[in-house]
């Protein structure tokens, strides 16, 4: 067990120094920035290359609702739930740290009035910066449990035995980059609780305050489209 929880805290600080430092460093950069599509793939990139490195020590979840969507699923037994949470959240948390250290090199730099990647709803959902306010709470819990559900789905599928196991690094990274390219205008996007606690750690008030939607929508949609994903399967049998 020791091996897998190392091999999830590493994943899941390599997905947030990747995914959340392609947002802080590079997105906005003057001329040359990422953008949206930079920091999508950024984001996926993370999964399908710590896929191919972890996938066979510790399933490579790197996310919280990952883990209750495959124990919901039976795929992994419930005794593995919490423990593969807390390296989850320690391994996401020494992700931040480090990219945290590395943006406050800069000066100017501000993770409270810059939002280190948060993220957030209503005043703090990215679509606030057009005018006029963001997105609510309501649409950005529904994207997040739905967008997560169907992340569920297509890992299930991507790694059912009946499936070739090359392809399932690559369609479980495009799925997370996908999710993004949608996403990142409405909630900057999580589906992995890991990730917002991650970086809300690091810029405090608002975005302690708003952590709950990013634990409960994932986890929901998690666990549904582990659900769906047995149902179908069963019926497909």
């Amino acid at each position: 067990m020791i091996g897998k929880l190392l091999a999830e805290a590493i994943g899941t600080f390599w997905l947030v120094l990747g995914g959340c430092g392609s947002a802080v460093l590079a997105a906005a950069y003057p001329d040359l920035g990422i953008g949206f599509v930079g920091v999508s793939l950024a984001f996926g990139l993370t999964v399908l290359t710590m896929a191919t490195a972890i996938g066979h020590i510790s399933g490579c979840h790197l996310n919280p609702a990952v883990t209750a969507g495959l124990v919901a699923s039976g795929r992994v037994p419930a005794k593995d739930l919490i423990p593969y949470w807390v390296a989850q959240v320690i391994g996401g948390i020494a992700g931040a740290g480090i990219l945290y250290l590395v943006a406050q090199g800069l000066p100017g730099f501000d993770a409270v009035a810059g939002g280190f990647a948060s993220n957030g709803y209503g005043d703090h959902s990215p679509a606030a910066a057009l005018g006029g306010g963001g997105y609510t709470w309501q649409s950005c819990f529904i994207i997040e449990a739905v967008l997560t559900a169907v992340f569920l789905f297509v890992i299930h599928g991507a790694t059912d035995k009946k499936a070739g196991s090359v392809i399932a690094p690559i369609a479980i990274g495009l799925c997370l980059t996908l999710i993004h390219l949608v996403s990142i205008p409405v909630t900057n996007t999580s589906v992995n609780p890991a990730r917002s606690t991650a970086t809300a750690v690091f810029v405090g008030g608002w975005a302690i305050q708003q952590l709950w939607l990013f634990w409960v929508a994932p986890i929901v949609g998690g666990i549904v489209g582990g659900l769906v994903y047995r149902s179908v399967a069963d019926c497909g049998d």
